[in-house]
């Protein structure tokens, strides 16, 4: 697979591409992982994407919007559950993966906090548990919700299942705050992960993949009594909204939780300087097989609770913590097959049929191949024997093949240059400015290619679009094929349409009354939708869920979206519109012109809109005084670091821009500012001093 540019040499103009493709990626692993417990895509080739992400933002801080991935964590919550809105953000951690990075991470935290080389710093490490993330709230010692972690902001109410887990107090001992959020990590053990399968296979029901699936599946019942049937666990390492810390470390804290009666993980311990977290890290990575349930790493955390408020947030994860992760497991198998798969875009996606092998303890029989140049640079041919590699609860990948284990009879694989669904031409778009053909390979046949119609009415009605229960993928493919479904319209007239034929769909195999009531009764609460979420549904390309709410918020009505896009030729003030909108630019611009541009697609619109009502996406509302606003720090700061200053700026609401422009609307100058402060003058923009600026957010 060609490399990628490095980032430093990439124009801003690609930058803002690639950061809009990278995003639309990594919010359907996202949604993938945390909402459909179903990912796709192997842990370490989502954090490459993640590093390649925030490193555009890094060098292009003009991407890094209030909207930006960096700024969220997860997936939205199920619609299933009552939804719960976290008091404090449950936040993700960043990922490292080598010793070298353990150093970096402690040399990081002393310079952010001006540390001096022999000042003493401690720092918890502790085994990360493969599980599902939980909020336990307890008031006045009594425990009286739970919830998961859903976006990281607004989770799934799971107080009724958690209820059922044993070994979770429904009262605390001793004496408790009056409010704490207690947070950790549900699991289920492998020797009850295997007896569950056992149970399920003599029941004649599938198996579960492995103990995180299974005990992210049996939190999630929307009946109780099936999750106290399933044998889970639970870890306390964190907390959330809290009246009084009982502790002023990471360590106490943890300590008081283990009074409380939360069971916390005993092989948590201290370190006091690099050499002794990796020593732990070694010891808790050769003694992970005995441990009885899975961990993925080792969780770092600076002990001092004082520190880690100074540290605050980047992004989505503290500063104050990271979690380093084993090596993916890895495993050698047979090519069977290669299979190409057409998604809704039409992108061409190559599928590699394996001779089922056992990697970590879960069978696997699919892998990712990527894209046809990624096939080409390992030289991979069915009949060879290959090198899996899995990490994580995923669809594995292709590391490469066995040279000497080659059948001579084994020929290199041609891609296809044809759909192999609707035999339309299937050609790699040259990027106009660099020349380049687009690594994925898409069917040119998007209007009569009956995979590119079945995938986006899966789109359509998934969990993050309309979310229309009982009308999952296989349903889509059935209606598809009887005719029943074409466009996103068929949809809600479906119930009227079955009424009036003479052919019932509770008639027909697999369906019954309740089954049809339940679906017709899930499409008719789906007539009222939010903006954000019925532009995603489109299906626009370069449109994810982050670039749906940016044109949500931009434009409020889907009436003035529609409007501006069918203005927005080449050149004209429209298509400057949308191109200026934070994340944006030229390529997403494009493609949404393109949409409104389609007379089709003008058609399905004003069909589902006689069915449909897009209400506005609710505002995001802070009484913080920076909130909103774009601040430039320079010069030297006396007190506090620069990086403290900017974390402390973000953590108010503000976007914290390394450059003066006009879109500047504050700037903090310190001693010995030079050319942004000119530049600030020059543009009128308020400039204020350290003191100033401590004042304004109320911290002098």
């Amino acid at each position: 697979m060609k490399q990628p540019t490095p980032i430093e040499r990439l124009t801003p103009a690609q930058a803002r591409k690639e950061h809009a493709k990278l995003g639309e990626e990594i919010a359907e692993h996202d949604r993938r992982y945390y909402a459909d417990d179903a990912p796709t895509i192997s842990d370490a080739d989502y954090d490459a994407l993640r590093r390649r992400y925030e490193g555009l933002e890094a060098r292009f801080p003009e991407l890094a919007t209030p909207e930006s991935l960096t700024q969220k964590v997860g997936a939205a919550p199920s619609e299933k559950f009552a939804k719960v809105r976290h008091k404090v953000p449950m936040l993700s951690l960043g990922n490292i993966f080598t010793e070298e990075e353990v150093g970096e991470f402690v040399a990081r935290v002393r310079r952010f906090l001006g540390l001096k080389p022999d000042a003493d710093l401690a720092i918890t490490a502790e085994p990360k548990i493969d599980g599902l993330s939980c909020s336990l709230r307890y008031e006045n010692g009594i425990f009286v919700q739970a919830a998961t972690r859903g976006d990281g902001y607004e989770g799934e109410d799971v107080t009724a299942n958690v209820r059922t887990i044993g070994e979770i107090p429904h009262r605390l001992a001793g004496t408790a705050p009056e409010v704490l959020e207690v947070r950790g990590e549900i699991y289920m053990t492998r020797a009850d992960f295997m007896a569950l399968n056992a149970r399920q296979a003599a029941a004649g029901k599938p198996p579960f993949a492995n103990p995180r699936n299974s005990a992210a599946g049996s939190l999630r019942q929307l009946d109780p009594t099936i999750t106290a049937g399933r044998p889970l666990h639970f870890f306390a390492y964190a907390w959330g909204e809290v009246s009084a810390l009982p502790a002023e470390t990471q360590m106490g804290v943890v300590r008081a939780f283990e009074s409380f009666g939360l069971p916390v993980n005993p092989l948590m311990v201290v370190c006091r300087s690099t050499e002794e977290l990796i020593a732990h890290y070694r010891r808790i990575e050769a003694g992970r097989a005995t441990l009885g349930y899975d961990i993925d790493g080792v969780v770092y955390k600076v002990d001092s609770l004082a520190l880690q408020s100074r540290l605050g947030f980047v992004s989505r994860s503290p500063r104050w913590a990271t979690a380093h992760k084993f090596p993916a497991e890895k495993a050698m198998t047979l090519l069977r097959g290669i299979e190409i798969n057409v998604g809704r875009t039409g992108a061409l996606t190559p599928i590699a049929r394996l001779e089922p092998v056992t990697v970590g303890g879960v069978v696997v029989s699919n892998a990712t191949l990527h894209n046809e140049d990624e096939i080409a640079r390992k030289d991979v041919r069915v009949g060879d024997t290959v090198t899996v590699q899995r990490a994580g609860d995923v669809i594995p990948q292709i590391l490469g093949i066995v040279p000497e284990k080659r059948p001579n009879d084994a020929i290199p694989y041609v891609f296809p240059t044809t759909c192999p669904v609707c035999g339309s031409a299937a050609i790699r778009e040259i990027d106009e400015k660099t020349g380049t053909a687009d690594v994925v390979r898409r069917c040119t046949g998007a209007l009569v290619c009956p995979a590119q119609a079945v995938e986006r009415l899966k789109h359509f009605a998934s969990r993050n679009a309309f979310d229309i229960e009982g009308l999952g993928d296989k349903q889509i493919e059935l209606f598809y094929r009887e005719g029943l479904l074409q466009t996103a319209a068929d949809i809600f007239t479906l119930p009227e349409r079955d009424a009036a034929s003479a052919t019932k769909l509770k008639d027909r195999e697999g369906y019954g009354e309740l089954s049809v009531r339940n679906l017709f009764a899930a499409i008719e609460a789906r007539r009222e939708i939010p903006l954000n979420r019925f532009i995603y549904a489109l299906g626009i390309r370069h449109v994810g869920e982050t670039n749906a709410r940016r044109l949500a918020r931009h434009f409020g009505t889907f009436e003035a979206l529609r409007e501006t896009a069918r203005a927005a030729s080449v050149g004209s003030d429209a298509r400057a519109e949308i191109n200026n909108i934070e994340g944006f630019g030229d390529v997403v611009a494009e493609a949404i012109a393109d949409f409104f541009a389609e007379p089709h697609n003008e058609q399905v619109l004003d069909a589902l809109l006689t069915h449909v009502t897009v209400v506005p996406m609710e505002a995001v509302a802070t009484t913080s005084p920076v909130a909103g606003k774009t601040v430039v720090f320079t010069g030297a700061l006396e007190r506090m670091t620069r990086d403290e200053a900017k974390a402390q700026a973000e953590r108010l609401g503000a976007k914290v821009a390394g450059s003066v422009s006009k879109k500047t609307d504050l700037v903090v100058a310190g001693p010995g500012a030079g050319s942004k402060l000119a530049k600030a003058t020059e543009l009128g923009i308020e400039t204020i001093s350290e003191e100033d600026w401590l004042k304004l957010i109320g911290q002098e």
